[in-house]
């Protein structure tokens, strides 16, 4: 049996990068999918690769920054599929990089939104969702920046990442009882559009790759499996963690 044979999974960030790469295995592994990015054209991309190999995917266009758009995903997970059981909320952004004097309080308040205040948002309509069926996963994409290390002109989005934590303790003592598991991912450097915004060189990415312990970047696949493990009951025991999956960068010190 596959391990996510007839749940049914929000997957947000799923147009591209790890969160395409997560869609593609849940879908794989059995789930039946809500996918959620802001680009309308690459998101159904995704939901159609899936249907055209016999899986199920919904692929609805929005701000994950947006309530509404929180409660249209969970919503119609419930109306197509029948609930929820599963929520990856891995939508995210760096926003500018530079010195934090340089950055607006608008943009500020613009990372903020999208990578820590839609945590609150999905997990305010996805929780009543996963208590419904008895019980279920939530998982959100953080990472290592600001938790193990600082990387200079990435405030925002280390600030805003690391609050993710903090969010995943608080909900997993709250909701243990009901049957709920809550983690959050730490990733190290992947191969994805928005970690070649930050690495937008040749020398930059040999630079990143040679911060952790297998001087590489990780292909996006390798933290979709580390997400599934997350997600599914083999992480039955497995709650209010900080699951880093950065190469050993955290502990790399040549």
């Amino acid at each position: 049996m596959t391990r996510l044979t007839d749940k049914v999974a929000i997957i947000t960030g799923a147009s591209s990068g790890i969160g395409r790469a997560a869609a593609l295995l849940f879908a794989c592994q059995g789930a039946k999918l809500v996918l959620s990015a802001r680009g309308a054209e690459r998101l159904e991309a995704v939901a159609q690769e899936i249907r055209q190999e016999g899986g199920a995917a919904i692929a609805i266009a929005g701000d994950v920054s947006d309530e509404a758009h929180h409660r249209a995903l969970v919503e119609t997970a419930q109306t197509r599929f029948g609930g929820l059981d599963v929520a990856f909320n891995n939508a995210g952004t760096t926003g500018p990089v530079g010195p934090l004097p340089e950055l607006s309080a608008a943009e500020w308040q613009a990372v903020l939104g999208i990578n820590l205040t839609s945590g609150f948002l999905a997990a305010k309509y996805q929780l009543p969702a996963l208590e419904a069926r008895g019980g279920g996963s939530l998982v959100f994409t953080s990472t290592f920046v600001g938790y193990t290390a600082g990387f200079p002109g990435l405030a925002a989005y280390a600030a805003s990442k690391s609050g993710l934590v903090g969010l995943v303790q608080v909900l997993a003592s709250e909701y243990g009882p009901k049957g709920i598991r809550v983690n959050a991912l730490l990733p190290g450097a992947t191969d994805t559009p928005m970690g070649r915004h930050v690495a937008n060189t040749p020398e930059a990415l040999q630079f990143v790759a040679g911060l952790n312990a297998f001087k590489r970047i990780a292909a996006p696949e390798e933290i979709a499996e580390a997400a599934l493990f997350l997600c599914s009951d083999a992480a039955s025991f497995t709650t209010g963690t900080a699951m880093l999956v950065d190469g050993g960068v955290s502990i790399n010190r040549v």
